[in-house]
């Protein structure tokens, strides 16, 4: 038990600072050759800190354990919005730009109802490999539509010639390899903890992993709260929990049929996790309607529903 939880902490570890190695790389390597900030910010930043999602759902659908696959993403997305955000506007009211308030939140909610309707009504339980498909053309389109949406506002980047393009080729692939061999680390011994504790793999993967897999978010939006980058912060935890829909449970679901499985089951019991996550989602959106910030009030609350969720799924576990 004790060595379960050491090198779950190591994988843990292993999967921040390779997101952090990632992030530092792949943003070197976007400056060397221009590529306008817009981009780097909502694409590589919320990729590189929704890497340990990536990995850890991959791992474990090619692990047979589809549950913490489904439960990860969930979770992160319930932690991003409730634990994430509540913690970051009680440094600073995090403001919301007309942008995402037109565009990135309702898609965010959008495909939180799409979830549901893959997960419940069409495929009943399960997500197959053809609705994850779906979702990575999604996923196409909404890259897409971020670069156009740079483009319309005009941000051209001047290349930085003093960037060093082998030290940040260097750090991508550290930080790859040390997000694959964590992710691998992450899913084997919560797995055994799950076990020894009398846990289910769901439960472990809602809390301990999705926590564990979202402090690169954290981290990266409380830093952002503190210099007063609001906007930086909010925008992070919007394009991570697109991502880790249409991106992580795309991938997942393709690659399904190679695992144990054969296809990405989703629980009966994580309709009420599903629905806590659109919960959240709406809640945002409806701030975003009435109000151009994050408030501290509303961040305070924000964490009261996380401690008061994670409660709930312990008893109910």
């Amino acid at each position: 038990m004790f060595w379960n939880w050491v090198l779950l902490i190591v994988g843990m570890a292993l999967l921040i600072k390779g997101a952090d190695f990632f992030v530092d790389g792949s943003s070197g390597i976007a400056k060397k050759f221009g590529i306008p900030s817009l981009i780097i910010g909502l694409t590589l930043v919320s990729l590189g800190t929704s890497a340990p999602e990536i990995s850890i759902s991959i791992n474990a659908v090619l692990d047979g354990s589809s549950d913490m696959s489904v439960g990860n993403v969930v979770g992160s997305n319930i932690c991003n919005i409730f634990l994430i955000l509540g913690l970051a506007s009680i440094f600073t009211p995090l403001l919301i730009s007309k942008d995402v308030k037109k565009y990135d939140i309702p898609i965010m909610v959008g495909l939180f109802v799409l979830l549901i309707v893959f997960s419940y009504l069409i495929t009943p339980n399960v997500i197959n490999w053809y609705e994850g498909l779906i979702m990575l053309l999604l996923f196409i389109g909404y890259t897409v539509f971020l670069i156009f949406r740079a483009k319309n506002e005009n941000q051209n980047e001047e290349p930085q010639k003093n960037s060093n393009i082998v030290k940040c080729v260097i750090f991508v692939i550290l930080g790859l390899a040390a997000i694959v061999f964590g992710g691998d680390l992450v899913v084997d011994h919560a797995r055994k903890i799950a076990l020894d504790l009398g846990m289910s793999e769901t439960l472990v993967s809602l809390t301990i992993v999705a926590v564990g897999t979202s402090l690169p978010e954290l981290v990266t939006s409380v830093v952002a709260a503190i210099k007063k980058e609001g906007d930086i912060a909010i925008g992070n935890v919007i394009g991570s929990c697109i991502f880790n829909i249409i991106l992580i449970l795309g991938l997942a679901s393709v690659v399904s049929p190679f695992g144990p499985s054969g296809s990405l089951a989703v629980q009966s019991a994580v309709i009420m996790d599903v629905i806590v996550m659109l919960f959240g989602g709406v809640s945002l959106l409806l701030i975003s309607c009435f109000s151009k910030k994050v408030d501290r009030w509303q961040g305070i609350i924000f964490l009261v529903i996380y401690v008061s969720y994670i409660i709930y799924i312990i008893v109910r576990n």
